[in-house]
């Protein structure tokens, strides 16, 4: 990677990860589908926008349908979950169950599109799942208002974000990458829209909420999608997944930083499994051959 690439990829990775904190922050006032639709449709204006200033809206009408699946499965749903977790789980914990989405894409394409799986994959999906075991087994409470279900729904979240990834690779080959981008965001904004509204808060949402409402949508998803789709395009799809690796460390940064949240010896071991079985399931991490250390 050029310099110009690793910027990228770090300021990518601070906004992702700031994303967890800014949801903490707001969620309480919004409540989860509320500040999910503020989050899409902030992010929805500002990628169509550019869509229609850099090229044209005809991918968006031509595949209308299944941007709405796709809208539900790699936005509406998972922004929307994570949103109620941040309820009651800190963000940095959010962001380590949100680290094990490559897991989830890789089991759902072994499942669903057939893709063969080598035994270090399956190994790193093993491990992976047995860091999330670990980690919520430590910090799951099944009282009424505990933890346990916001862990959950985080997991659910994550798994969404597989679902998504394959249906982009079966459904979306040839789409452009900003219209993918735009289609998503603004197909996940109508769907939320009804349940916004319902579910508006009743009352009066402080500056500070609105002001953290506003950053998810132009910075952490905007802003943010924009960085992704550039690093796709110039280091390709297996460069820019490493930003899963850095996210963590971000969101537990400003959750520390800002919120005063404890980081945890738990925490830290069960995001370091977590990654390492990541980087087996994924394909980041190979053995090396005899040819290659020849």
């Amino acid at each position: 990677m050029r310099r110009r690439d690793i910027t990228d990829l770090v300021l990518l990775a601070a906004l992702w990860g700031a994303s967890f904190l800014f949801t903490r922050i707001a969620a309480p006032a919004f409540g989860p589908l509320a500040l999910a639709e503020l989050r899409v449709a902030i992010a929805a204006v500002m990628l169509v926008a550019l869509l229609a200033w850099r090229a044209d809206l005809s991918e968006l009408r031509r595949h209308a349908r299944r941007f709405l699946v796709l809208g539900a499965v790699n936005t509406a749903i998972p922004f929307s979950l994570f949103a109620y977790a941040a309820l009651t789980v800190t963000a940095g914990l959010a962001s380590i169950l949100n680290a094990t989405a490559p897991l989830f894409s890789a089991l759902v394409a072994s499942v669903w599109l057939r893709e063969r799986l080598a035994p270090l994959q399956w190994l790193g999906m093993a491990i992976g799942m047995a860091g999330v075991a670990g980690l919520s087994a430590s910090k799951a409470e099944f009282a009424v208002g505990g933890s346990a279900l916001a862990i959950g729904a985080g997991v659910l979240a994550s798994l969404s974000y597989g679902v998504s990834a394959n249906v982009v690779k079966r459904w979306f080959t040839g789409v452009r990458p900003l219209s993918i981008a735009a289609g998503s965001q603004a197909a996940a904004a109508l769907l939320l829209l009804p349940f916004a509204v319902a579910f508006w808060p009743a009352a009066p949402i402080g500056a500070i909420d609105w002001a953290a409402g506003i950053a998810l949508g132009v910075l952490c998803t905007g802003l943010a999608y924009l960085l992704y789709f550039r690093l796709l395009a110039r280091v390709g799809p297996a460069s820019a997944m490493t930003v899963t690796f850095l996210i963590p460390a971000f969101a537990m940064l400003w959750g520390w930083l800002i919120l005063g949240e404890e980081i945890t010896g738990a925490m830290l071991a069960g995001c370091a499994v977590i990654l390492a079985g990541t980087a087996l399931a994924t394909g980041l991490v190979r053995p090396r051959t005899a040819s290659s250390r020849a």
